[in-house]
């Protein structure tokens, strides 16, 4: 290959200097975690919301230093709007609705992504059997995955919270548990293509195990759609833990989540407004900045966007 030098001259074949240019251009090549924060950076909405949700954890994990009080401590002030003493005012019985709302950063939070960890896993690990085995395996788990997708899973998830309760742990187990298809169906599909690659045949070829082929050669490539969901399932689970709350199914009091602050407010939305809009707020801005980011990933993780 003949290339073109500055001053004009090209080089004959075989050239040594030649070889070196075009080897210095292909060890030029950034790397993909790179390429991928590049194109990540030009999407500012993602950028913005990635910068809220690192505020919002360090909030979570900051709660009892930022908050001025307990989340269940009690005020002589009750129903009291916001001021300069109570940020986000008081609720019907005088707690600060500033410090709630900073706690029940962490429960959401701690729930969104336990829950979305669980339901990863388990969708994982049946998308993956499906996908690469087939045949009775795939038969199987693509019925029970039919079968919980005909339901309703808000309906499910509340018939389980009312049995086994209404704690932090049993929402994340009752979430995790119900909202694995959806990760089933998109890991079933990228390995039903990606396991007809010659990659893939090749390391069968050698001999390989079928667990290596599966953990090293073919979930690897897989991880795009799994990443994107992944994020974007956080919002969700943060919405389906606002709704047990809000229905009564969820956390219970004193536990600051934001979904039973928001029920406890609905009936005070003329004399006490402030008890409504602060923690429904921060819900709005919590999802909001996971569907972006989620978004983001997805077309920076994309290889045919420029």
């Amino acid at each position: 290959m003949s290339v073109v030098d500055p001053s004009g001259l090209t080089p004959a074949a075989g050239d040594p200097s030649a070889i070196g240019t075009d080897v210095a251009d292909l060890a030029a090549v950034r790397p993909l975690r790179k390429d991928v924060w590049r194109r990540f950076k030009r999407d500012k909405a993602a950028l913005i919301a990635l910068a809220f949700i690192v505020f919002l954890v360090v909030v979570a994990i900051f709660a009892p230093l930022i908050a001025p009080h307990g989340y269940a401590e009690l005020t002589p002030d009750s129903r009291q709007g916001p001021s300069l003493h109570h940020l986000f005012g008081t609720d019907v019985i005088g707690r600060d609705m500033f410090s709630r709302v900073v706690y029940g950063s962490r429960v959401s939070l701690t729930i969104g992504i336990l829950a979305s960890t669980l339901s990863m896993a388990i969708g994982l690990l049946l998308g993956a059997l499906a996908g690469f085995f087939g045949g009775w395996i795939d038969m199987i788990t693509s019925r029970i995955t039919d079968i919980f997708l005909a339901i309703p899973y808000i309906v499910l998830a509340i018939a389980i919270a009312a049995v086994f309760g209404g704690s932090e742990t049993s929402v994340i187990i009752i979430i995790g548990t119900t909202t694995w298809m959806s990760v089933t169906r998109i890991v079933r599909a990228s390995f039903l293509t990606l396991k007809q690659q010659e990659y893939v045949e090749a390391a069968t070829a050698l001999g390989f195990s079928r667990t290596r082929i599966i953990f090293r050669h073919i979930l690897p490539n897989a991880l795009q759609p799994i990443i994107v969901y992944g994020t974007i399932s956080i919002a969700g689970v943060i919405l389906t833990e606002a709704a047990l709350s809000f229905l009564g199914v969820g956390v219970k009091d004193p536990t600051p989540a934001w979904g039973l602050m928001i029920a406890q407010g609905k009936g005070q939305l003329v004399p006490a407004p402030h008890l409504l809009f602060f923690p429904a707020g921060a819900l709005v801005l919590t999802v909001l900045a996971f569907v972006f980011v989620g978004d983001g990933l997805r077309d920076a993780l994309d290889p045919k966007m420029k």
